[in-house]
């Protein structure tokens, strides 16, 4: 056999490197960014892969420990490179085993990373990055206690300080009804303004429903068992909650900073369950039993997830509701449902996505009653103008004494392609060097609200005191 030199192979690995970085579409020298994906135990980690970019590097080192949440992710991004429309080519480095956090610390193989997985570990996962100086996407939530709030608090004052960008994925910007509501509500002659509201009657209310068994990418969804632990995961005051908080302070307070210690007050709050059978569980997980970590949450062979939440609160004086509901399953031709309400003097803008809408979110104008209905709609076709002119193929349609918004499918893309939209608006702000200025104390009001509001809760009502029913509303 032939021997070759020391030399001879730091070439050869160099060049083997260099081909694998380099595709037939970019230029090695456009690759400003290296992901890394870190600990992938939710399929959003792979979400933000379903497409290529320009920016960003064909191969991802990925650090995890060895197990089910990183096989599941990699058969994902395999999917997506097997695809026989538009596959995308990435190239997945992977480093399993115990210590696959200090190794990427270590060696540090990108600029970029990818966190999206078991919330319980976030906090840690976020400081550690931001002190080795990554950049970090961060799907929500980025903590879901107190002490992680604190925790988070820290991270953004490393970050700034190492010149490095700390975000999260907030997809819910994307989706086209919400896009419009807010822009509505800022043309006064449709809206008119912003009304303060009530705890009773909320100027903005928000409202999610969401399911356990569900499809992604055309495939029902494996969950780790861990998705069901609050402890883990996080309860639903803290999870899903994060998107509609997110969504308030964007639509009303748009580009404006808020101090969470002057501009937010939780009112109240309150947490309820979701059954879980034996069954139900084994088919989201796969798994036959209860691991022991979620023993603590089953009774009468039944587990009990913490997954529902309501918010009441003020935010710059304004009133406002969010509340967020898991069932297990949609019903047949249904999925994950969204409603909101913005009360304006003039008008309300809702979104409903019930039976009647197909289960496709729809906007509607709504005009306070007692309204001239004819005076109204002049003025409306009038304003809404520019609506149409910023977003071709939108238009208005009369619904007895409302109007609802018509808009074509180009822009219902879809909740999978909302994070590719994230993934374009954080490669901006990466090429720009920074955040718009109001993001990052936004960031810290909006975890500073799902926080306070899970420790009120949990005072005013202790686990073992509630049942497995939906309090009524």
């Amino acid at each position: 056999m032939k021997h070759f030199t020391k030399e001879f192979w730091i070439v050869a690995i160099a060049l083997l490197c260099a081909s694998c970085n380099t595709t037939h579409t970019d230029k090695p020298s456009q690759k400003s960014v290296k992901l890394i994906t870190l600990d992938p135990g939710h399929f959003h980690a792979a979400l933000v892969q379903k497409k290529m970019y320009a920016a960003i590097d064909s191969v991802v080192a990925v650090f995890a420990p060895d197990g089910l949440d990183v096989e599941e992710h990699l058969k994902r991004i395999d999917g997506y490179n097997r695809r026989s429309d538009d596959p995308t080519h990435w190239k997945e480095s992977v480093y399993t085993g115990n210590d696959y956090l200090e190794k990427m610390l270590t060696q540090k193989p990108g600029n970029v990373v990818v966190i999206a997985g078991n919330n319980g570990k976030k906090s840690e996962y976020i400081q550690k990055s931001v002190e080795a100086g990554l950049h970090v996407l961060a799907d929500k939530p980025m903590c879901i206690d107190s002490t992680g709030f604190q925790s988070l608090l820290k991270s953004f004052d490393v970050a700034d300080r190492n010149k490095v960008l700390l975000y999260d994925i907030m997809t819910e910007r994307s989706e086209i009804t919400t896009i419009l509501q807010k822009e509505l509500s800022q043309i006064p002659d449709i809206f008119g303004k912003l009304k303060t509201g009530s705890a009773e009657e909320p100027a903005v209310t928000k409202e999610s429903i969401h399911h356990f068994y569900k499809y992604v990418s055309g495939k029902a969804l494996k969950r780790p068992a861990w998705f069901m632990d609050v402890t883990q995961q996080g309860e639903g005051l803290v999870d899903v909650t994060t998107h509609l908080v997110d969504l308030v302070q964007w639509e009303c307070f748009p580009e404006q900073i808020i101090d969470y210690t002057k501009d937010i007050h939780v009112l109240k709050a309150r947490r309820w369950p979701t059954p879980m059978t034996q069954s139900q569980f084994s088919a989201i997980t796969g798994m036959t039993s209860f691991p022991d970590f979620l023993k603590k949450d089953v009774s009468d062979s039944v587990l009990s997830v913490f997954s529902n939440g309501e918010i009441t609160y003020q935010i710059k004086g304004v009133y406002a509701k969010v509340s967020v509901i898991w069932n297990y399953q949609a019903p047949e031709g249904a999925g994950d449902t969204h409603y909101s309400i913005m009360r304006g003097d003039k008008a309300n803008l809702v979104i409903r996505q019930n039976k009647e809408e197909n289960y496709i979110p729809q906007l509607y104008i709504e005009p306070s009653k007692g309204t001239d209905l004819n005076t109204y709609g002049t003025g409306l076709t009038k304003s809404f103008e520019k609506i149409m002119q910023k977003y071709p193929g939108v238009g208005l349609q009369k619904q007895g004494d409302r109007w609802i918004i018509q808009i074509p499918d180009t822009y219902r893309i879809g909740h999978e392609a909302h994070f590719a939209e994230v993934m374009e608006r954080f490669l901006q702000y990466l090429k720009d060097g920074k955040l718009p200025e109001w993001e990052v104390p936004n960031m810290k009001a909006k975890y500073y609200t799902t926080t306070t509001a899970l420790q009120l809760a949990k005072r005013d009502q202790p686990s073992k005191s509630l049942s497995f029913s939906n309090p009524k509303k």
